[in-house]
C-alpha cells in the first residue's frame, strides 16, 4: 500500500496519528450500523417473503374470478365496466427513518364501494372479483411498502460496506504505512543529530586538550 505523500516531521506525525484514531473511530461506527442493517434487512426479508407468498395465492384467486367474469362478458364490455370509476386518492405516504436510511410507509384508505357499470350487461362475477381484489389490496400495498424498504436498505448496506472497505484496506493501512515511513526517517534524522553532536563534541575535547 503506498503511504501518503506529507513532509517527514513530527507535525505531520501527529497529524496522522490524529486521523488515524479518526479513521478507527469511523471505521468501528460504521461496521456496528453495517451489522445492524444487515440485521434488518435479513428480519425484512423473511417478513416479505411469507407476506408475497400470501398475497399471491390471493391474487391468484382473484384473477381466477376475473378470468370468469370475461368469459361471461367479454373482453370489451369487461374493460368499459372497468373503466366507468372515478378515480380517488387512496394512498397516504409517511417517512420512517431507520439508520439513516428514509423507509417509506404507505397506508391505503378506504376504497369506494363497486359501481358506476352496469348491472344487466355485466355478470354477477364481476362483483366478486372486484371484491376479491380490494381483500386482498391492503397487504398487496404493505407488501409494496415492504419491498421498497428491503430495496433501499439493501443500497445502503452496500454504500456502507464500500465506506468501510474504503476504511479498513485503503485509508488506514496507508495511515500505518505512512506513520512508519515518517517515525523510520525520524528516529535515523534523530540517529545522525546525535551522531554530528558527538563528533563535534569529540572535536571540542581534543581542541581542548592540546
Amino acid at each position: 500500500m503506498p503511504a501518503l505523500r506529507v513532509n517527514p516531521n513530527r507535525m505531520e506525525l501527529l497529524k496522522l496519528r490524529r486521523r488515524r484514531q479518526v479513521a478507527e473511530r469511523g471505521h468501528k461506527l460504521l461496521k456496528d450500523k453495517l451489522d445492524e442493517l444487515m440485521k434488518e434487512f435479513l428480519a425484512r426479508i423473511g417478513e416479505s417473503r411469507k407476506l408475497r407468498s400470501e398475497v399471491e395465492r390471493e391474487l391468484l384467486a382473484a384473477y381466477g374470478v376475473f378470468a370468469l367474469a370475461r368469459a361471461e362478458a367479454g373482453r370489451a364490455s369487461l374493460a368499459a365496466a372497468l373503466a366507468s370509476g372515478t378515480p380517488a386518492e387512496l394512498l397516504e405516504m409517511s417517512v420512517r427513518n431507520v439508520m439513516s436510511v428514509r423507509i417509506p410507509e404507505f397506508e391505503l384508505g378506504k376504497l369506494p364501494e363497486p359501481g358506476g357499470y352496469s348491472l344487466v350487461t355485466t355478470p354477477m362475477m364481476l362483483d366478486a372479483a372486484l371484491d376479491a381484489l380490494a381483500a386482498v389490496a391492503p397487504r398487496l400495498i404493505e407488501l409494496a411498502g415492504r419491498e421498497k424498504a428491503i430495496e433501499l436498505l439493501a443500497a445502503e448496506i452496500e454504500r456502507t460496506r464500500r465506506r468501510v472497505n474504503a476504511l479498513e484496506h485503503v485509508l488506514i493501512p496507508q495511515l500505518n504505512d505512512t506513520i512508519r515511513d515518517i517515525g523510520m526517517k525520524l528516529d535515523e534524522a534523530e540517529r545522525s543529530n546525535l551522531t554530528r553532536l558527538m563528533k563535534v563534541k569529540e572535536m571540542i575535547e581534543a581542541q581542548q586538550a592540546q
